[in-house]
Formats: C-alpha cells, sequence, structure tokens
C-alpha cells in the first residue's frame, strides 16, 4: 500500500524534528553532516527522529 500523502513527512513532535522522506537523503546526510556555514552544532537528522552532529562546526571549520 503506498503512503497516504495526507501524513506530513517532516516537521516536529513534542518539540523533536522528524523527517521521514526517502526522496534525495543522500544529499541530506551530506549537508547536514558536513556544512561548514551552518552555526549550529546539533542539527535535525537527514532521515528518522532526532537531531545529528554538524562534524564541520565540531572540527572548527569555517565557512569559505
Amino acid at each position: 500500500m503506498p503512503p497516504d500523502p495526507n501524513i506530513p513527512r517532516t516537521g516536529t513532535f513534542l518539540g523533536i524534528p522528524y523527517d521521514w522522506r526517502t526522496t534525495g537523503i543522500r544529499a541530506r546526510l551530506k549537508q547536514r553532516s558536513w556544512d561548514p556555514s551552518e552555526p549550529r552544532l546539533v542539527v535535525p537528522r537527514a532521515f528518522g527522529w532526532g537531531y545529528d552532529v554538524n562534524l564541520a562546526r565540531l572540527l572548527g571549520r569555517k565557512p569559505q
């Protein structure tokens, strides 16, 4: 059975972000795990529920 288009694939629940989109997951994973221009160390997960770490900020990389 195909997923219900009326159910949101992204958003927040109890203040915790979620993203259940399967299309474009590689691009989101790359962007969220290594983004020197993002000022936050903790960013929403590329897929699933919760948060991930922006490794570029963790290692102190500056935007070019």
